[in-house]
């Protein structure tokens, strides 16, 4: 069993239904309203087998007022057989499920020449000669036509042969991506409960996997597989399911609905794509049109907004946002189609590059440059992860947002990144947050200049305070904490006196500066638990009051003297004797009473209370006036 899918694609009344039942012997008409009009209606699947191989197949409608259908079908092909009568010929439906294929990005197929039972040669061989021209420049280019009856059984030997060429010719669905599967439908059976049909378009389940329904949210585990109808482990992407859910209800469930596995997908408005109008010469489009937008299942109405011109032709192709009337859920490279609401008709489509949290402003400075570069990473899986990395609005990501963004198998997508890791194309911060190397190149040299400044500015000062750096550089704390490490470790910058500063940077004192400095400096030393208030500093140094407030902040910078409370300043060596005899009084009586440590010290009330409480924040338990001490001192 091959995970691949053949559709059928045509005119209504063109013999599709007729030659899948031949090819599988199922019956794709299942509703009533089906056989008793003779048409399909809703899509039909089946399973097909061609000589050793078994694929899936799935019926499409071919009335123009099922279109709609029609590419939701269309969404989980891999191969197309274009079905046309030979009594009809090329009709409407013939043309534009061609197109619809063509836009969804469907590159292979063979076309049946059906009905040959009801003309002659000479009619068979015209339509054979009109087919080869229709097809000219398309897909299907070169691919055979092949006439057969599904009345006579005429010709099927042949058919049977190139469509065995055709299956083995079809890569199948790769397997290792994130399951997904656009809902075509859902139902309640007895005994099951819930179960959700359709064809996954990526990735593979299996039994017990926890699946969140979008855009319900609603989270649910996988209790039975059936894959054409036969029970089994596994349901893998292109193969055609229906998946029993538990915990949901089949009335909230509807075509257009995703399952998928939790952490990766949600439900979006906006969409950034890459469109091309078909080539019809009456094909005109101007910015903000409504449209009736197709991806995956889902069928909604949306606004255009052209992003490079103003208007557009046929065959003209640029960035488009979209903006849909409700939220969908697609992904990265998924294809999509455009149709018009008068006349009803498909004019486009293309591919979405990513769904984006607002409307873009066109006309804003680097907003197309970056979309063409966004359109080419999301191609290639390396590409795409590097580029997130490169544009993480908060300059680093973790990996469960590179995940949600790419639409990467986490196993997948450590192993992308540990190989740009091993190539020095990005870094990654001790918080487990990913830095790209140009950003990380620019941050540091913003990070220089802003430090470089600070020293120019304040050359005595041992660097600038982390909130300093905060304000200087608003980055995210963990992003900024993972930076300053990894600037530390490469030896650019160094941190002093819990102050950072340029690796090459020394504190100096200004020259008229420096009798101040030792002369403030020598009076808290000569009055260790009395210290010098500002006015006293000033009457006995001499120095401006504003000097000596800008000395003292000098000061605390450089951790020579402490500030214990506001407007009380004690020197470092004050506060290290006592909290040496805080200590030993504690290891010795047990405890403190708050009333015996101004004897301690030898000092008032108005300054042992406040060191008294700067102890309390770091070394002291305090009970109502008794202090002990919280751990052993170290």
């Amino acid at each position: 069993m091959l995970n691949i899918t053949l559709g059928t694609a045509g005119h209504i009344d063109h013999g599709k239904t007729a030659l899948v039942k031949a090819l599988t012997g199922c019956e794709t008409d299942r509703l009533k309203e089906e056989k008793e009009r003779g048409m399909s209606i809703d899509l039909g699947y089946a399973p097909c087998r061609v000589a050793d191989l078994e694929v899936g197949i799935v019926d499409v409608p071919g009335h123009e007022n099922f279109i709609k259908t029609m590419v939701a079908g269309a969404s989980g092909m891999d191969g197309v057989i274009l079905v046309v009568a030979a009594d009809d010929g090329i009709m409407p439906q013939t043309r534009e499920h061609l197109d619809i294929l063509t836009l969804l990005g469907v590159r292979h197929g063979l076309t049946a020449l059906t009905k040959i039972d009801r003309v002659d040669a000479e009619r068979r061989l015209q339509v054979q000669a009109d087919l080869a021209g229709f097809l000219r420049g398309t897909f299907l280019e070169g691919a055979p036509i092949l006439p057969l009856s599904n009345v006579t059984g005429e010709g099927f030997d042949p058919f049977l042969e190139a469509l065995q060429k055709l299956v083995e010719s079809i890569p199948p669905r790769r397997i290792d991506g994130v399951f997904r599967l656009p809902l075509d439908r859902a139902f309640s059976a007895k005994g099951f409960g819930t179960v959700a049909a359709g064809i996954p378009i990526a990735g593979s389940a299996t039994l017990g996997d926890e699946v969140v329904l979008l855009p319900q949210n609603a989270v649910s585990r996988i209790k039975r597989i059936e894959v054409y109808g036969r029970p089994g482990d596994t349901v893998l992407a292109g193969q055609c399911a229906a998946l029993n859910l538990g915990h949901c209800d089949a009335r909230e469930v509807a075509r257009g609905d995703v399952l998928t596995l939790p952490g990766y997908f949600s439900a979006e408005e906006f969409f950034v794509c890459r469109f091309r109008l078909l080539p019809h010469e009456k094909i005109h489009l101007k910015n903000a049109s409504e449209l009736k937008f197709h991806t995956g299942t889902s069928e909604v109405n949306a606004v255009l907004y052209l992003l490079e011109k103003d208007e557009l032709s046929g065959g003209g192709e640029q960035l488009i946002q979209l903006r849909t009337k409700r939220p969908i859920v697609a992904g990265p490279g998924d294809p999509f189609i455009l149709r018009t609401f008068s006349p009803v008709q498909t004019i486009g489509g293309g591919t979405i590059i990513e769904a984006v949290p607002r409307r873009l402003k066109r006309n804003r400075p680097g907003v197309i440059e970056d979309l063409r570069r966004r359109a080419e990473a999301v191609a290639d899986e390396l590409h795409f992860i590097e580029y997130a990395v490169r544009e993480a609005e908060d300059l680093a990501v973790g990996e469960a947002d590179l995940a949600r963004r790419t639409k990467i198998l986490r196993p997948r997508l450590q192993e992308i990144l540990s190989q740009l890791i091993g190539e020095q194309k990005i870094l990654i911060l001790g918080s487990g947050l990913y830095l790209h190397r140009r950003t990380a190149d620019q941050s540091g040299e913003r990070l220089s200049a802003k430090l470089a400044e600070y020293h120019r500015r304040t050359p005595e000062s041992p660097g600038m305070t982390p909130e300093q750096v905060r304000q200087a550089c608003p980055w995210q704390k963990p992003v900024l904490e993972g930076f300053i490490a990894l600037q530390k470790s490469a030896g650019r910058i160094v941190e002093q006196k819990g102050r950072l500063a340029l690796a090459g940077h020394r504190p100096t004192f200004q020259d008229q500066d420096v009798p101040y400095i030792e002369a403030i400096e020598a009076l808290f030393r000569q009055q260790l638990f009395n210290p010098p208030g500002k006015a006293e500093l000033a009457e006995k140094t001499g120095a401006p009051p504003a000097v000596i407030d800008r000395l003292l902040r000098s000061l605390q910078e450089h951790q020579r003297l402490v500030a214990v409370d506001e407007g009380l300043i004690f020197h470092r060596e004050a506060v290290e004797q006592a909290r040496k005899l805080l200590i030993e009084h504690i290891q010795k009586e047990g405890r403190l009473e708050s009333v015996q440590f101004k004897y301690l010290l030898d000092t008032t009330r108005k300054f042992a209370l406040p060191l008294l409480d700067y102890f309390d924040r770091s070394l002291l338990r305090r009970a109502g006036n008794t202090r002990y001490l919280r751990t052993p001192p170290g």
